[in-house]
């Protein structure tokens, strides 16, 4: 059984990959940049996009397709191309990853997720949407260089609550839908198994780093101010905080479906810090 994973060398693709290969399945990656994957060996490369996939859909049984490398633009009609020719490659089943953005439907934040869900249910074969909250891999890019340089957290929003969701346990879940029976017309939810306010966080990241962290709150300006000096663009701190703002007013929660489908807990924020701790490990 060959499956086509999309996005095979993104934060979840990956881990997918080597899930796959562990069960002894074949894998085929659809990459634009071949020479740049290194991916395992085994691994079938193929060059292409969601637009011009080219020879990647051929004889595949099962599909992992990232909706959030579509164009937004173009959401719709690139789904549906891209899912046509995955049925008429022999595909039956498909993952589609896309967010919790599309239950919760706020404007702006889910449109083209909840477009790419539409043109896979649309098509005949066996479907499930995986819609992972926050990921926990988030805290790198926000507050990755204050933890290196100063073992300092820095938030605008300290008490606004969020479930972040280690992507080792996003990755299982799409893996599980994938190859087992049983899955077919479901979406899950997919959180982390605590809900934590931004001090929570940041202890439980000391925790799992084996240190303690200090924990700084902000203001908007200045959280704002900090994302920049740490290298995320402008208008990425602007969604980054936006969405704690949100979170401050309307707290995600703890979803059941990792443990419905995995049958064990989601791993913790502790656990996901101590995964990564030699990108948080103090700079030199």
């Amino acid at each position: 059984m060959t499956i086509l994973v999309t996005g095979a060398t993104g934060t979840v693709g990956r881990i997918v990959v080597d899930r796959l290969l562990d069960a002894g399945r074949k894998v085929r990656a659809l990459t634009r940049a071949p020479s740049a994957a290194r991916l395992p060996e085994g691994v079938e490369v193929v060059a292409g996009s969601f637009a011009e996939p080219g020879g990647a859909l051929d004889g595949v049984e099962g599909a992992y397709f990232l909706a959030g490398g579509l164009d937004p633009a173009s959401a719709a009609e690139q789904a549906e191309a891209f899912v046509a020719r995955a049925v008429r490659g022999g595909a039956h089943r498909m993952v589609t990853l896309t967010s919790s953005a599309v239950a919760v439907r706020r404007p702006g934040s889910y449109e083209s997720l909840l477009a790419a869900e539409q043109a896979v249910e649309a098509a005949e074969l066996e479907w499930t949407h995986v819609r992972p909250g926050e990921f926990a891999g988030n805290k790198l890019a926000v507050w990755g260089e204050s933890i290196r340089a100063e073992s300092t957290v820095r938030s605008a929003f300290p008490d606004a609550v969020g479930v972040p969701v280690h992507e080792a346990d996003i990755a299982d879940v799409a893996v599980a839908a994938l190859l087992e029976d049983g899955h077919a017309g479901r979406a899950y939810s997919v959180s982390g198994p605590e809900a934590l306010t931004q001090r929570e966080q940041a202890a439980a990241v000391g925790e799992g780093l084996g240190r303690e962290l200090r924990f700084e709150p902000l203001t908007y300006g200045q959280a704002r101010a900090a994302y920049i000096r740490g290298g995320i663009p402008a208008d990425i701190a602007e969604y980054l905080l936006g969405y704690q703002a949100e979170y401050a007013e309307e707290p995600p929660r703890v979803e059941p479906d990792v443990q419905r489908v995995l049958g064990r807990p989601g791993r913790s924020l502790a656990e996901w810090a101590a995964d990564h701790a030699e990108e948080l490990a103090p700079a030199r």
